[in-house]
Order: structure tokens, then C-alpha cells, then sequence
């Protein structure tokens, strides 16, 4: 072993200390203390100011980013502090085995990112993903989580999110459409079915009322026979009440529509009949 070596095995030594070791360890801890806290003061604000919580859920999400990739690399190379010779010598190894062993990690890191600026969807958001539909609670470094409906928490990576379809329904807003669907028979009166239908909507408690509320007739296929479905529109004044809104408009719809005396196609005993 010649005296180059020698001098780059010292080098190395000296980078891997133990005391340098501990203190990076130490910075890991003390990052995700900070990012936790940070976290807790977002809860805190979602409380103070509801209206908000989705403005407060991004800034939130960003700064945990900036404080995990920024304070990282500064702990890094303030506690390392490698030579320029060593971060040559050793970067392209430590680059393919980063990439043949973590290329997965590395991709989901750098497509959080992507997510961070491209903004597909947001904190807060109510979206589709392969099957699944819930609302976006946290877009970490390396996954997203997703709070389906039935409280279940649905954990993808990031890298999925760059090449599949996502469909957000309200896209950083607190308000998103709704669609309750009605049936009602051929020789319904289609004027008194709109009207009820319209002022169970615009009464209900969750609608919001700054935006339209629409009621689009369609003739379909229902009950193994023909019958004409009744989409009404409107939209939630928050996405947390959106079943809620869907339950309200389809108790009270119902119950206008048969004290109304307004058929509806049923199927029993495999035979179409309209009550």
C-alpha cells in the first residue's frame, strides 16, 4: 500500500468517526423533532382557523420538505465536512450502489418533490387513485397518505403518482361537486320531480350556496327496465361533509318525492314495477 492510499484510507477514517457519526444521528433526531413540531402547530391552527385548513396543510407540508432536504444537507456537510479528493473518490461508487440498492427510495424521494412544485393534488384534497378515494392527509419524502372514506389509511409512494392517472375533485378548494343520483319512472312529472328536488337541495345545511346547484334528467336503464335518473349537483362547503351532504339530500329527496306521490321503478320478484 503506497502512501496515496494510505492517506485516503486516513481520510475516511476520519469522515466515519464515531463523534461524527453520533452527531449525525443526532441532526437526523433533531430534524424530525423539528418537522413534529411544526406538524403540531399546524394542528393548532387547523383548530383556530378551520376555514384555512387547507392553505395551512400546504405551507405546512412545504416547510417539513425544506426543513428535511435543507437541514439534512446542511447537518451533512457542516458536521462531515468531507474533502473535495474523497467526495470524487468515493461519489461514483456510493452512486451505483445507491442506485441498484435504493433506486426505489430515490425515486419516490425525488418525485415527492416533483408532487411538492408540479402540485397534481394537494393536503386536504379528495382524490382517486387506482381503486382507492379518500382525502390526502400527509405527502411525505417518500409516500403519500390517503384517509379512504372508511377511516383506512392507504400509504403510496410518490413514484406512482409520476406515470398514473390521479383525479382530484376539489383541487385545493374546501368546497367540491356532489352528485346524488335519483330514479323516478317514465311518466313521472319531470317539472314537479325538478322542483323538489331542487329545494331539498339548496336547503340542505352542508350545500354551498355560492356556486349553482343543477338537476340533469337522463333516460337509462334501471331496475331491468327504462326509468330516468336525476342527477342533482351542488356542491359541499367542505369536503369533510361530503357524505354528509349525499345522506341529507337523499333522506329528505326521497321523502319529498313519496309524500309527492311521485313513482319509482323497484324490481322484486325478478318483475319491474313502479310504487
Amino acid at each position: 500500500m503506497n502512501e496515496h492510499d494510505l492517506s485516503n484510507a486516513a481520510d475516511i477514517f476520519d469522515v466515519l468517526s464515531f463523534t461524527k457519526i453520533a452527531l449525525l444521528i443526532l441532526g437526523v433526531v433533531c430534524l424530525g423533532i423539528a418537522v413534529k413540531f411544526v406538524a403540531s402547530i399546524g394542528t393548532e391552527l387547523n383548530k383556530r382557523i378551520p376555514s384555512r385548513r387547507l392553505l395551512i396543510a400546504q405551507i405546512i407540508t412545504t416547510i417539513s420538505f425544506a426543513i428535511y432536504i435543507l437541514g439534512g444537507g446542511y447537518i451533512f456537510y457542516g458536521v462531515v465536512n468531507p474533502p473535495k479528493a474523497l467526495i470524487l473518490a468515493v461519489s461514483g461508487t456510493l452512486a451505483v450502489a445507491l442506485g441498484l440498492s435504493l433506486k426505489d427510495l430515490v425515486a419516490s424521494v425525488v418525485a415527492g418533490v416533483i408532487l411538492l412544485f408540479d402540485r397534481p393534488f394537494q393536503v386536504g384534497d379528495r382524490i382517486s387513485f387506482q381503486g382507492a378515494y379518500g382525502e390526502i392527509r400527509a405527502i411525505g419524502l417518500r409516500a403519500v397518505q390517503l384517509v379512504t372514506l372508511d377511516d383506512s389509511v392507504v400509504t403510496v409512494p410518490n413514484s406512482k403518482f409520476i406515470t398514473e392517472y390521479v383525479s382530484s375533485g376539489n383541487f385545493g378548494a374546501l368546497d367540491m361537486m356532489v352528485e346524488v343520483d335519483f330514479h323516478l319512472s317514465l311518466d313521472t312529472d319531470l317539472s314537479l320531480a325538478r322542483s323538489l328536488l331542487f329545494e331539498t337541495a339548496v336547503t340542505s345545511r352542508f350545500v354551498f350556496l355560492k356556486k349553482p346547484v343543477a338537476i340533469v334528467f337522463k333516460e337509462v336503464e334501471f331496475a331491468s327496465r327504462q326509468a330516468m335518473q336525476v342527477k342533482v349537483k351542488s356542491y359541499v362547503m367542505d369536503v369533510r361533509f361530503e357524505k354528509a351532504l349525499q345522506t341529507d339530500i337523499l333522506y329528505r329527496g326521497n321523502k319529498a318525492l313519496i309524500e309527492a306521490g311521485i313513482s319509482r321503478p323497484l324490481l322484486i320478484n325478478d318483475k319491474s314495477v313502479c310504487v
